[in-house]
């Protein structure tokens, strides 16, 4: 068997009706390398009729197309093409014929190519995909995910479809059972033989197994292998051991087949009392909700922007990710494999009933189980995935009828996979939302009001009234109607439902929770919860990281504006995320990680000066309008206010040399203590104190005047192939290197060598400017660029700002070979000796 990339050389254009064609000859495509999303690119408006929740972007038909070369020899070949994920409604065309459909913008699907092929000769596929008002969120639209081209021989191992667990497990040895299934799509009965060697993560082969098989014609056959490993090393979290698992299929001494498989060994228990144990030891989640766009790259899911995103977000303390609404990619899966990270992979934001007027749900009750198939292939053999979550604020999941949908959802995954758990993202708000809209309406009719629903849906009603919304959730007519929905999980996933942790303790004593989705700012109240009670057992914050689409739901509005709950265009984010759409993290990252027990230096925020004394509105996805910094276009004077996160009992501020006292923090102040302070230039410095003694202290300097590009490459080495990405940092800082967040101007970007620009942006959320260009104007003192290889050799990265010179970095694409002996030259991807920019911020311990 092979598998190749089939990520190049395809075009895309604007949909073209066959009829058109008659007016004269269609617009060429434009050459793209997959992965690739075709909203990115198209122009925003205000205009747009999905508004916000798109991020003001068109829908749109798009057309892709390539065309490659069938070797005469595939005729006695199985050719299939996968498709990792194409938004949407996906059309699949072999050489001008219909071969395949997928409604699902999520779904990895394979299509049998060889009823279609001409052998010999050049074949073209077209794939169309769609997207309009077909969901909440920015999705994009395209073949967004990788594409492979699979050829086996007639006899062969399906590629996706080995099977491996763990059932017997301790100190002394592992129990590993590998089910090899075996394909003859020929017209002879067969007899071959299944190797199976396991590799330890040094490399060592530590169990091997051989097992004859015969295979009827037209048939398949598992062939059922238990190996042993001795000394097992464990995955978990903090220490992701990866083993490989290589399986040959062989006729005598010819090799046929072969397929190397990443296994991590370890148990998984869940109960009340324990919670969740990960090799015998328990496990608070600390969770992020994340959205599968990836920022600049709009949906485009190139492997290693999904390993930064778990490799930043791990940095930042969490241990688990929620995938919401969607199916994650297996990019990001294979990341989190390999650095440890726990996730819970989720199926449908919806069922029946659907939340947009084009979205998944038309195509649902046909759809769903071979979507859930997809589903559990593509995550059986991850061992970061702990959780299946069944949905996301599913409205049937108030109604007993509805709630089978769930049991049949619940029940499928058991037969597909059985050692992982089942969850759903129930908001008990939104199970209800029937009854409270007519106990709204009713309560408007007795008021003499129409009753009628202003502003922006369920999410407004969140935002504005998340008290009440708690209270309906912990309301027994909440309890009452799902109660079925939760006795068919084994984890009850609680979307803004704290209100229910501790009395779901006494009404259902056996019900094991996760916080599935809660709002950024409770954090500190409800990791207490998960640290007091064994039956919580983590919880995942709205966002771990920034998203297109759904403008403005975590932005700071103040009591002076008119409330509007979607942000006006040129918004584009939003802006909920403990990092923001570039990966930089925004103070909200550093309370959390506080509060879990991970940072004990204090961490200074800033309110902004010119917002002094304005009230603020109430908004439960917004942190507070803070930045870390002391550079601020204000005069000397002007008052202002900081905040101080900390663990320590009490936190010490002093501006200037001048003690402004000291203030208790810690767990019972919520970790922070805060200050009414005057700005001046010069610097701040927060002092931690345990038991009246010092233990860490923070300081933030005030740029100097002199402003200087500087630019940073994570990693001066990458791979030369389309799945890799270096991503260049640029900053406008003084000579220290402390950013300049007043400073923005536009930045310029040229890539030569074998790389392209892949995408250039900055954080800024309310922003008009594409991220196709090679100018930007920097957010805060900050850009990023996206550099993507072409091929082997040196790439070389030149940016420039109006009236600051310019900066050059060298990137080394290179092939494994090459890549390792780089790495042992002490490469280290400096940039003309420019300051690598930072905060202004120093922590001493």
């Amino acid at each position: 068997m092979s598998i190749t990339s089939f990520n190049h050389s395809w075009t895309v254009r604007p949909k073209v009706s066959p009829y058109a064609q008659l007016q004269g000859a269609p617009t060429a495509g434009e050459p793209v390398t997959l992965p690739h999303d075709a909203i990115i690119g198209q122009p925003r408006s205000a205009a747009e009729t999905v508004g916000g929740r798109n991020g003001y972007f068109p829908g749109g038909v798009f057309e892709y197309s390539k065309t490659f070369d069938v070797p005469e020899h595939y005729r006695t070949k199985v050719v299939r093409l996968e498709f990792q994920g194409v938004y949407r409604d996906a059309m699949v065309y072999v050489n001008g014929t219909f071969a395949a459909q997928r409604p699902s913008g999520y779904a990895t699907f394979v299509v049998d190519l060889n009823p279609f092929l001409r052998y010999g000769e050049q074949n073209t596929i077209r794939v169309d995909a769609r997207a309009h008002d077909d969901s909440r969120w920015y999705t994009g639209t395209g073949i967004y995910r990788d594409t492979r081209l699979i050829v086996s021989d007639l006899t062969h191992i399906p590629h996706d479809r080995i099977r491996i667990t763990t059932p017997d497990i301790d100190t002394d040895r592992a129990v590993v059972e590998v089910v090899t299934p075996i394909n003859n799509d020929s017209l002879h009965t067969v007899t071959r033989i299944v190797d199976t060697v396991i590799v330890d993560p040094d490399g060592v082969v530590v169990a091997e197994a051989s097992s004859p098989s015969t295979v009827r014609s037209r048939e398949g056959a598992p062939v059922r292998q238990r190996l042993f490993v001795q000394a097992p090393s464990l995955w978990s979290p903090d220490s992701p051991s990866l083993y490989m698992v290589r399986s040959v299929l062989r006729d005598g001494t010819d090799v046929l087949d072969t397929h190397d498989t990443t296994l991590g060994i370890r148990t998984l228990q869940l109960d009340p009392l324990k919670g969740l144990r990960i090799n015998g030891e328990t496990v608070k989640l600390r969770g992020a909700c994340i959205h599968h766009d990836n920022g600049p790259l709009g949906s485009a899911t190139i492997a290693r922007a999904e390993e930064r995103r778990v490799e930043l977000l791990k940095e930042a303390g969490f241990n688990a990710i929620r995938s919401s609404h969607n199916p994650m990619s297996q990019a990001m899966l294979d990341a989190c494999d390999r650095l440890g990270m726990l996730v819970m992979d989720e199926t449908f934001d919806m069922w029946t009933e659907g939340k947009s007027p084009y979205d998944y749900s038309l195509a649902f009750a046909e759809w769903w189980e071979r979507d859930v198939e997809s589903l559990v292939a593509k995550n059986y053999n991850h061992p970061s995935v702990v959780f299946y979550s069944i949905g996301n604020e599913i409205l049937e999941t108030g109604d007993p009828l509805g709630s089978t949908w769930g049991r049949h959802l619940a029940e499928k995954i058991r037969s597909l996979d059985s050692t992982r758990f089942v969850t759903n993202g129930i908001n008990g708000f939104v199970s209800v939302l029937q009854d409270v809209v007519q106990m709204m309406q009713a309560n408007a009719s007795q008021a003499g009001g129409d009753g009628q629903e202003t502003g922006g849906g369920v999410n407004d009603l969140m935002n504005s009234a998340a008290d009440f919304m708690n209270q309906v959730s912990a309301s027994p007519l909440v309890t009452e109607k799902t109660e079925e929905s939760f006795a068919l999980l084994d984890v009850a996933g609680l979307n803004y439902g704290d209100s229910r942790y501790l009395i779901d303790k006494d009404l259902f004593p056996d019900r094991i929770i996760v916080g599935s989705e809660t709002f950024p700012p409770g954090i500190a109240r409800y990791w207490r919860l998960v640290e007091d009670n064994a039956h919580i057992i983590g919880d995942f914050t709205w966002t771990g990281w920034d998203y297109l689409g759904e403008v403005g739901i975590g932005r700071v509005q103040y009591a002076d504006e008119a409330p509007v709950f979607e942000a006006p265009y040129p918004w584009i984010a939003a802006w909920s995320g403990d990092h923001d759409i570039t990966g930089h993290r925004r103070p909200i990252s550093y309370y959390r990680e506080t509060v879990y027990g991970l940072r004990h230096s204090p961490y200074i925020a800033v309110f902004r000066p010119e917002n002094h004394g304005r009230a603020v509105r109430p908004g439960m996805w917004a942190w507070s309008d803070t930045e870390s910094s002391w550079t601020w276009n204000v005069a000397d004077g002007t008052a202002t206010s900081v905040e101080v996160y900390s663990d320590a009992d009490e936190i010490e501020l002093i501006v200037n040399g001048t003690s402004l006292g000291k203030k208790p923090a810690g767990r019972d102040h919520a970790f922070m203590a805060t200050f009414d302070a005057t700005y001046a230039r010069g610097d701040v410095t927060a002092i931690a104190y345990v038991n009246g003694e010092e233990t860490a202290r923070t300081t933030l300097h005030t740029a100097q005047d002199d402003v200087r590009l500087a630019i940073d490459v994570d990693r001066s080495v990458i791979r030369a192939d389309d799945t890799d990405l270096a991503y260049v940092t640029i900053h406008l800082t003084d000579e220290n290197g402390v950013i300049h967040p007043g400073a923005d101007r536009d930045v310029h970007v040229v890539v030569t060598g074998p790389g392209v620009l892949q995408a250039l942006g900055s954080a800024r959320p309310d922003n008009d400017q594409p991220y196709g260009g090679t100018s930007h104007r920097t957010y805060q003192g900050r850009a990023l660029a996206l550099v993507r290889p072409t091929g082997a050799g040196t790439v070389t990265i030149t940016v420039s700002a109006d009236g600051l010179g310019e900066r050059r970095v060298d990137v080394i694409a290179a092939d494994q070979e090459d890549r390792s002996a780089a790495d042992s030259s002490g490469e280290n991807g400096s940039s003309d000796g420019a300051a690598v920019a930072g905060t202004g911020e120093v922590d001493v311990h």
